[in-house]
């Protein structure tokens, strides 16, 4: 089994190995004409389960065969432009490229004697998206596996800046169309059920700062802490961007950790056109940035970004065998030392590759690209008197639902664009999102793709209107 570890007597293998899967997949990407193949669990779960992990089939063709079978022919393909659903981007090939490279060469992005120059290129590329946030000259972070993860560590940083005996004194704000790791994170780390308060928003899906200003008032008149504010630049279900400049205010005036939740509204710090959307973000104590949300990089590639570099020795933790306190003084750079992770993947690499070929320009055109789309679509909505479309978009999110000329029920006009979404994703034509909104069901469009056109919105606004009608006119018969 030795022939199959790579190293310098297998790398003629390495090289046809990678490339019959590359032209696996480059042959699935060049003739796929649609998002999804329809392909159901009950459809698809007897062919994996059928499947003896003990008897290997010791030959790559045959496992390129079964996997064309049991995942590349009814994978769901981002890069289609009908896919419409959820924050995921097409990647660009530079990035791709870096995935492979990484891959390969496996580093671990923990210690400077598992990574050597990969360390300085994370450590270049956290200070190049400091820079362009405009955190200041103290500045740092680490890259990690997703805003969760991100958002876990600012609060984490937050809570022990707090310098509070009493977890159950500090309490965090977010919008209430925040993301949900806010309150999970809060659960993590231990403070108790009510320590996220939840601020309304306004009719943009914005964080009203008036009743954020009135509850920073309350928790002090309480005697509680506001251990922070989380504004978010990019909420999932609207793309909504927060009022940063106001939020700074109030936090500086409460004395409340700032951190901004940016892992979709990231884009925008490569923007051309919309850079001006995020400002006040150079405020935040600490940024979320997704880079594999809007920088279109392959998933995962996350970094949590805070003022001052301090602050991060609150995650700091010295091994022996691994980071000793010795480093510190010898001036050996371990990422160890700012990560919850330990063995950590060189993601940043990808963005390395990336920023390199494309440059910053060329990764913010193509984000203004989906912005602009956005408009597009929002204008198709507002004047089809099918839909109901929620508010303009700041990013590149519509939310929205069918209202079929004939019916009037809440209820029905519910359980009609459920049934479309449902429909609509068993077709394989079109994969499109689902949200709540004031209780009623809602479809939602993400727009991530710079290959999607206003003719693809509107031909997919087409399907759910007629799968909804369908779903009516089955209802009326039901009810005959």
């Amino acid at each position: 089994m030795r022939s199959h570890l790579l190293n310098d007597t297998t790398a003629e293998s390495y090289r046809r190995s990678v490339t019959e899967g590359i032209e696996r997949v480059a042959a699935k990407l060049a003739t796929t004409t649609r998002p999804f193949t329809g392909i159901t669990v009950d459809a698809l779960s007897p062919r994996i389960d059928e499947i003896d992990l003990d008897k290997p089939l010791l030959d790559t063709t045959a496992v390129l065969d079964e996997l064309e079978d049991v995942y590349l022919r009814d994978a769901v393909y981002f890069h289609h432009p009908r896919y419409l659903a959820h924050l995921n981007c097409p990647v660009v090939i530079p990035a791709v490229l870096g995935e492979a490279i990484l891959s390969a060469v496996n580093s671990s992005l923990d210690t400077w004697d598992q990574s050597a120059g990969g360390t300085l290129i994370e450590r270049k590329l956290i200070d190049w998206t400091t820079a362009r946030i405009g955190l200041g000259p103290v500045a740092d972070g680490v890259f990690t596996s997703g805003g969760t993860q991100s958002n876990l560590q600012a609060l984490l940083l937050a809570r022990e800046e707090a310098k509070t005996d009493s977890l159950a004194r500090l309490r965090v704000f977010a919008s209430e169309v925040s993301h949900f790791s806010v309150k999970k994170s809060a659960k993590l780390l231990g403070l108790g059920q009510d320590a996220v308060v939840s601020i309304p928003v306004d009719h943009d899906k914005r964080m009203q700062t008036v009743a954020l200003a009135r509850e920073l008032e309350r928790c002090r008149r309480d005697g509680l802490v506001p251990m922070a504010v989380v504004a978010t630049a990019g909420t999932t279900d609207f793309g909504s961007i927060d009022p940063l400049p106001e939020i700074a205010e109030l936090c500086e005036q409460y004395g409340a950790w700032m951190h901004v939740d940016a892992a979709y509204g990231c884009g925008l710090l490569a923007s051309v056109k919309y850079r001006d959307r995020i400002d006040g973000i150079e405020c935040a104590d600490s940024v979320t940035v997704d880079y594999h949300k809007s920088f279109f990089q392959p998933v995962s590639s996350s970094a949590v970004l805070v003022r001052d570099s301090s602050t991060l020795r609150h995650a700091t933790y010295h091994a022996e065998y691994l980071n000793p306190r010795r480093m510190v003084q010898e001036r050996i750079p371990n990422q160890v030392d700012k990560s919850l992770q330990t063995t950590r993947r060189f993601d940043a690499l990808k963005l390395w590759m990336t920023l390199r070929v494309m440059g910053a320009d060329g990764i913010g055109q193509l984000f203004d690209e989906v912005c602009d789309l956005a408009v597009e679509g929002w204008k198709l909505l507002a004047a089809d008197p099918r839909f109901d479309v929620v508010v303009a978009p700041s990013l590149s999110t519509l939310v929205f639902r069918c209202i079929p000329a004939a019916v009037t029920d809440p209820a029905e006009i519910d359980h009609a664009n459920l049934y479309a979404r449902k429909a609509l994703f068993a077709s394989g034509d079109a994969v499109v999102a689902g949200t709540k909104v004031q209780g009623r069901h809602y479809l939602k469009f993400t727009l991530l793709n710079p290959e999607t056109t206003a003719e693809d919105i509107s031909a997919v606004l087409d399907l759910i209107a007629g799968h909804a009608e369908q779903y009516l006119g089955e209802s009326l018969d039901r009810a005959s």
